[in-house]
């Protein structure tokens, strides 16, 4: 039988969590390691990222990268990077308006 969305989704969650876990097992210091995250453009923690050609994602989006793999939203790394554009320009306004607030207290 066939899992359902929703079993999937729960299923991935799982996974890419533990994955989190392990890095974090393995490198206690990766879960203050930040970088900025290529796909939502926020800075995130080394641990239960990927690396993927040449785009590092967080743990969040590895699993929004690896749900739409696995349900056919996206074919590859590139293409996912094409629909997260949006979400990276929204987090940088974000945090240009961020910065002007603090220069203006």
């Amino acid at each position: 039988m066939e899992k359902t969305k929703e079993e999937i989704i729960k299923d991935m969650q799982e996974v890419i969590y533990q994955m989190k876990l392990d890095d974090i097992t393995e490198n206690p210091e990766s879960e203050f390691e930040l970088f900025p995250c290529s796909a939502c453009a926020k800075d995130a923690p080394l641990a239960g990222s990927i690396q993927y050609s040449k785009y590092r994602l967080c743990n969040n989006c590895v699993l929004l990268y690896e749900l739409a793999l696995k349900l056919k939203k996206v074919k590859n790394i590139e293409e996912y990077m094409q629909k997260t554009e949006d979400l990276r320009l929204q987090t940088m306004c974000d945090f240009i308006k961020q910065d002007k607030l603090k220069e203006n207290n």
